[in-house]
């Protein structure tokens, strides 16, 4: 009774101060629809829920780490041989940035076939798609820091198709490198990039995200608005959040039995001198594009062929920010079969392209 009674006065107290009530109406009234396709809405939380095991892994692994070209690699090595568990934080950080950027994809594809990206939802769509390259930017920037050789040949081959841009590669490529070639200077960029200049644009864009889906709630499928009568919706608090809870419970199982059955390992630190690794690979999330690059023939008619290539994934990422304003059928409520061909076939390319990297 007691505790009740200081439970009620705190609740009381904040509730001065910050209007406790608008947050209780705000979840007592936000529904999700309920119809088959409802599945695909918990990948948007569980990406969240993975990007905050990034943070949380990410800030324990920098109490130790070190980041410069001579200590980096003794810093991870001495987290996972001797610092407590450091060995499976680090795992864990590994592993779920591997599934929070497997969730994202699926996360984006859905909203693209479910075309919840139409009016009013622009910007929703927009933010997510940001989202997703900042992602594919931690993922570039944060595999260099262990400095291993595999990881500093890997940013080698990477900024250096980066370089081939016409007109600014020469630019990108200093610029991502601090010189002329990878060195100590590049992983201090790359280490201030993942650990300040990325978070600060991700939570800017992640926050701007969540409230525009707060704000305009959850998109029902085009075949569902005319439905009558039409399908009753389930209440977020606690129906839906508990079943996030469960998923999330369950990642979070899925992540340690990874990290522990497969744990990250470190290799060999890296050696400007030595030789890339033979049949050195990007990660399986830049695969599809590395391969389609190693595939084109080195000339196209008169333009190099890995010049078209990058020019062509630079096309296609634009157009992919600017679905929702060129998708003109989507806003009026008709479904464009020749627009989800498209994406079918990207959908496709990607999966074949990164299978055929992997097992080649």
């Amino acid at each position: 009774m007691k505790t009740a009674i200081k439970l009620q006065k705190i609740y009381q107290w904040l509730d001065e101060r910050v209007d406790l009530k608008k947050f209780q109406d705000l979840a007592a009234h936000k529904t999700v629809p309920q119809h088959k396709h409802t599945i695909w809405y918990y990948l948007g939380g569980m990406t969240l829920f993975l990007f905050v095991v990034q943070v949380v892994t990410g800030i324990l692994l920098l109490l130790y780490y070190r980041p410069s070209a001579e200590q980096a690699f003794e810093s991870v090595q001495f987290i996972m041989t001797e610092v407590t568990f450091g060995w499976l934080v680090r795992s864990i950080h590994s592993w779920s940035a591997n599934l929070m950027i497997f969730t994202l994809f699926l996360h984006m594809f859905s909203v693209f076939f479910m075309k919840a990206y139409r009016k009013p939802r622009e910007l929703t769509w927009v933010s997510g798609v940001f989202l997703f390259f900042l992602a594919l930017g931690f993922g570039f920037s944060g595999y260099l820091l262990p400095w291993n050789q595999l990881a500093y040949s890997a940013t080698k081959v990477g900024t250096e198709i980066a370089g081939a841009v016409p007109l600014v590669g020469d630019f990108i490529l200093k610029f991502l490198r601090g010189g002329t070639e990878v060195s100590g200077a590049t992983l201090t960029r790359f280490y201030g990039f993942h650990v300040a200049v990325l978070p600060m644009i991700a939570t800017a864009v992640l926050l701007l995200h969540l409230f525009l889906v707060q704000k305009q709630g959850m998109s029902r499928p085009l075949e569902l608005k005319s439905a009558n009568p039409a399908p009753a919706d389930i209440p977020f608090f606690p129906n839906f959040f508990l079943r996030d809870v469960l998923g999330w419970t369950l990642a979070l199982g899925v992540l340690v039995a990874l990290a522990s059955i497969f744990p990250w390992e470190l290799g060999e630190k890296a050696d400007p001198l030595a030789p890339a690794p033979a049949g050195i690979k990007p990660e399986w999330y830049f695969l599809f594009m590395f391969q389609t690059l190693k595939f084109l023939p080195a000339k196209i008619l008169f333009f190099e062929g890995e010049i078209l290539g990058i020019l062509f994934f630079t096309v296609l990422f634009g157009i992919l920010i600017f679905v929702p304003f060129l998708d003109k059928k989507a806003n009026l409520g008709i479904s464009s079969r020749p627009l989800l061909v498209v994406g079918w076939c990207i959908v496709a390319f990607i999966i074949l392209m990164t299978l055929w990297g992997v097992l080649l």
